[in-house]
């Protein structure tokens, strides 16, 4: 039987009257790749924010490893890598230098720091411009250096927000075919995407969240399987039949 390496039990987030988070609960086992998809406004980030200990739950619990984030929420953030949606990337520095300046920060000495980045760059095949300058770097290579970044101190569970967001179909495939060498080398991910056909592709099961809680969990297949023949059936078919059509800005 599959271990469990996170779980969420009955999350709850209210920011004012809004009840961003209602009653989330779910679990990840290791060495999957687990999706979390929504719709916007739909309470996908304010639960990965809780998760990845950003933001504390008003109820309910999440454990990752073995620890809680409200008791032990700096073990957890040892085990993780994130790799957000927004670029946080620093454009006069070189690819190197970036690298080993977040290595630095999550505590690795200078050598280590160097070593595990020249390793990461090499993974996402831009070791040959380690030294090239974020800003003359193009929107795919600067995404693999994001999730570089996320790899640094080895985590054992990797949060990746949109990482395929605007790149080019190269720089795309070469971040699946990373992703999926690294479930087979056992590490646990948690991937969010608005493209259905990469979830379908990648994931090993789904969660669909809307109106802050979660209306379905199954592989892909399965969730298929439910609308029609999973051979004819689209994920999208799936999303939009149980989150509507309608517009969400």
């Amino acid at each position: 039987m599959a271990e469990a390496f996170l779980v969420a039990q009955d999350l709850h987030k209210s920011f004012n009257e809004h009840k961003a988070v209602n009653g989330v609960s779910f679990t990840i086992y290791k060495g999957e790749i687990f999706g979390l998809l929504g719709p916007n406004g739909a309470g996908k980030t304010t639960t990965i924010r809780m998760l990845s200990t950003v933001l504390e739950p008003d109820r309910g619990d999440v454990t990752v490893g073995g620890y809680s984030i409200r008791d032990n929420a700096q073990a957890i953030r040892n085990l993780i890598g994130v790799s957000p949606q927004e670029l946080a990337l620093y454009e006069d520095l070189s690819a190197l230098d970036n690298m080993v300046f977040f290595g630095r920060m999550v505590g690795l000495n200078g050598q280590e720091a160097r070593a595990q980045s020249m390793a990461h760059l090499e993974l996402m095949g831009l070791a040959e411009r380690a030294k090239g300058k974020i800003a003359k770097f193009s929107g795919g290579m600067k995404r693999r250096i994001n999730l570089a970044i996320a790899l640094i101190g080895h985590p054992e569970l990797l949060f990746l927000d949109e990482p395929t967001v605007g790149i080019d179909p190269q720089s795309r495939n070469n971040i699946y075919e990373t992703i999926e060498n690294l479930r087979d080398k056992g590490m646990t991910i948690l991937y969010t995407t608005h493209y259905m056909e990469e979830a379908d592709r990648l994931c090993d099961r789904i969660a669909i969240i809307d109106g802050g809680q979660i209306i379905a969990i199954d592989t892909p297949y399965e969730l298929k399987k439910q609308i029609g023949p999973p051979e004819k059936v689209s994920l999208e078919d799936v999303f939009l039949k149980l989150t509507g059509r309608s517009l969400r800005d």
